[in-house]
């Protein structure tokens, strides 16, 4: 007999929400020379994280610690916050998941904008909650319209990401704040923070750890170039982050994981190097799409949206013309965004693999 889902269950898609370019290479048979579209960190982790997780790798036979307290402790420090306000999960994606199942009964709402990182509202719909879009404004998250949506739905949560994943605009410290004050008390505001490292000074609000309605998330998935370690953290008031306990995988983050975060953390030249070689990818980018005669829109992150110039339907020829020539990309796909084609700042050599195929692929697109 097959196991008895519940109803919510047997009403869920069954859907992976992203396609990843492993699946892609195993579908077409052609093999990416520029992996590009994933927003992973090609420049790759400290080689310092790299000595760490080697010298680990025969200790890979013990649990990672379950209270995760040296990690937790090395982020306090470097935040300057107690490290009772740091959760610990397996990347963004799983504190998601375990935020959705501490606050999400069904049929709360969740708002958030229509086209924006989709995962949350994934979490959401399997704990049987309702999401409400709100479109964007210029290609930047309407934070009003997100305020409004609240109000008027009486909003459980609010999700946000600054900088903004798929198009890499970003709102101000100073606006975020205004935007935090003007939500209603009873609305937890997720601000999800994963290109934060990337962002220009300004970007990020103070840190508020005793306002109960606002948790940050964070990641050493992007600029550390620890995708693949899935290790994340939470910043948020005391008591919230206690409820953590309730609910997550105390083993799920690995010791390895746990050991390549604390190295990471501590090499902070590494970081400062990186981020140096995003800010010139992103610009070395915007050129090779202006030769193409398309325009960028103004990156925040280790990625750029470029506009090509036409409706969704050209954008996706243009992006299925660019993997049939060896580069991964992704693209937004809600109304008003899919025009857009988003890139990653990748290594120079895969930069020139775009610069190469984005000619290319622009024709056969338009002869399709």
């Amino acid at each position: 007999m097959r196991p008895i889902l519940t109803p919510l269950a047997q009403s869920l898609p069954s859907t992976v929400p992203f396609t990843g370019p492993e699946a892609l290479e195993r579908r077409t048979g052609v093999r990416f020379r520029a992996r590009v579209g994933a927003n992973e960190s090609g420049f790759g982790p400290s080689p310092r994280v790299i000595e760490t997780i080697a010298a680990a790798a025969g200790d890979v036979w013990m649990y990672g610690d379950p209270e995760v307290h040296d990690l937790r402790q090395a982020l306090g420090a470097h935040l300057g916050i107690p490290a009772a306000n740091i959760a610990i999960g397996e990347g963004i994606d799983g504190l998601h998941c375990l935020i959705a199942r501490l606050i999400t009964e069904p049929g709360d709402v969740a708002v958030t904008s229509l086209g924006a990182y989709p995962t949350f509202n994934y979490h959401v719909a399997g704990f049987g909650g309702r999401v409400v879009a709100v479109p964007y404004s210029r290609n930047h998250e309407d934070l009003a319209g997100l305020a409004d949506a609240a109000r008027r739905e009486r909003a459980k949560v609010i999700y946000l990401s600054n900088p903004d994943n798929p198009m890499g605009t970003w709102w101000s410290g100073s606006e975020l704040e205004r935007f935090v004050a003007d939500v209603p008390e009873e609305t937890l505001i997720l601000l999800d923070e994963a290109y934060c490292e990337t962002a220009p000074a300004g970007t990020l609000p103070p840190l508020d750890i005793a306002r109960p309605n606002l948790i940050r998330t964070r990641t050493f998935s992007k600029a550390y170039g620890l995708a693949g370690m899935r290790v994340g953290y939470a910043i948020g008031e005391a008591t919230f982050i206690r409820a953590f306990d309730k609910v997550r995988n105390h083993f799920g983050v690995t010791r390895l994981g746990q050991a390549a975060a604390i190295a990471a953390l501590a090499d902070q030249d590494w970081l400062s190097d990186v981020v140096a070689r995003v800010a010139a990818g992103r610009e070395r980018l915007y050129a090779i799409a202006q030769r193409s005669g398309l325009a960028s829109v103004p990156s925040a992150t280790n990625f750029v949206a470029v506009d090509c110039g036409r409706d969704g339907d050209y954008a996706m020829r243009v992006l299925k013309a660019l993997e049939a020539r060896g580069v991964f990309v992704r693209k937004p796909m809600a109304p008003g965004l899919d025009r857009h084609i988003r890139i990653t700042i990748g290594r120079p050599e895969e930069m020139d693999v775009v610069a190469e195929e984005l000619p290319a692929a622009l024709r056969q697109a338009a002869e399709a």
